[in-house]
């Protein structure tokens, strides 16, 4: 599944740091993007070495675009591989979200979107059904298991790629990191996906707005966010659309179950949870390749989530939708 991030969609409020505030702002680049962080410490430490030796450390553990990282390894057939704890976690909240979803979230799909011309390796030259349905025979989670820290895959062309979900996870080993530290106070935000946990220097829950999706260019806020001790995330982009014969707007995500890139009226997808953020990062993916209607009926089963869609309806004008318990 193709996954495009953007801070477009979603834009931190912050507010102005005042004189003598204990709250410090860290601001740097990671994993292909950037990261914003807001913490507030009264013994007034620097963190940035930690946050660094996290970023790579996941890194080397589930970066597909290292080559001598772990999942590197794993994908080009090492199974002397011990996974560490960030490999299990992640692996350990990719099949839960693969069963919930009934594989709409399929972390083994990278050897589709790699075929397509999406992923960090070479694209399948004159790429037909024949090699599709021949590359599906290497797609499914449910045929990756992993045995006393080693990934056993039924067939080792099976490529594993968890960049929809590692974004999140890296939010949430920083976020767990200051917690370990005493930080009650905090806000991490890599590419759009953020963990906030407390309050503000304005002593009020982190704010961010989510963007109307005007076609005109222009920028207005269709609503501001109030997160409780809670994460969210992001996936899709409804300014990079597809228009099709009838006139209709789509966008394209790649179907682990048919190989193909699906179609899909949901052009945006922002879920919310006091769940980790690796979650929401999960299930905003899922969504994409659910589609609208079907992301409708799993919310109405998942009340602990809450999302704010954008999509596109049957006239073809782009509308949005709230959750129910969407109580911001």
């Amino acid at each position: 599944m193709k996954k495009y991030f953007f801070l477009a969609v979603i834009v931190a409020l912050f507010s102005c740091k005042e004189e003598g505030s204990s709250y410090k702002t860290i601001r740097g680049n990671a994993i292909g993007t950037t990261f914003n962080i807001h913490y507030s410490d009264s013994a007034n430490r620097s963190f940035e070495t930690k946050i660094d030796s996290l970023i790579a450390a996941v890194n080397k553990s589930v970066s597909t675009y290292i080559p001598t990282s772990d999942i590197s390894r794993v994908n080009k057939g090492d199974t002397t591989v011990v996974i560490d704890a960030y490999f299990d976690e992640i692996f350990k909240k990719a099949t839960k979200i693969y069963n919930e979803t009934q594989g709409d979230f399929d972390p083994t799909v990278g050897i589709l979107v790699n075929a397509w011309g999406f992923g960090p390796e070479k694209p399948v030259k004159n790429l037909d059904s024949t090699k599709i349905k021949q590359l599906l025979t290497y797609v499914g989670f449910n045929k990756v298991r992993v045995v006393s820290k080693k990934v056993v895959k039924d067939y080792p062309e099976i490529y594993l790629d968890f960049n929809s979900i590692a974004k999140g996870y890296l939010v949430d080993v920083i976020g767990r990191m200051f917690e370990t530290e005493g930080i009650k106070d905090y806000l991490v935000e890599i590419g759009g996906e953020i963990r906030a946990r407390g309050k503000n220097e304005k002593g009020v829950y982190w704010k961010i707005a989510i963007e109307n999706p005007n076609e005109d260019g222009t920028r207005s806020f269709a609503t501001v966010i109030q997160l409780k001790d809670e994460s969210i995330a992001t996936s899709g982009n409804y300014r990079k659309y597809k228009i099709a014969a009838n006139g209709k707007k789509y966008v394209h995500t790649i179907n682990a179950k048919t190989g193909y890139a699906t179609e899909s009226n949901l052009l945006s997808a922002s879920v919310i949870s006091k769940s980790d953020c690796a979650d929401v990062d999960g299930y905003a993916t899922a969504f994409m390749a659910m589609g609208f209607k079907k992301t409708k009926v799993f919310l109405e089963a998942h009340k602990e989530l809450k999302a704010f869609l954008i999509f596109v309806d049957s006239e073809g004008k782009m509308q949005t939708f709230k959750s129910e318990n969407f109580d911001n």
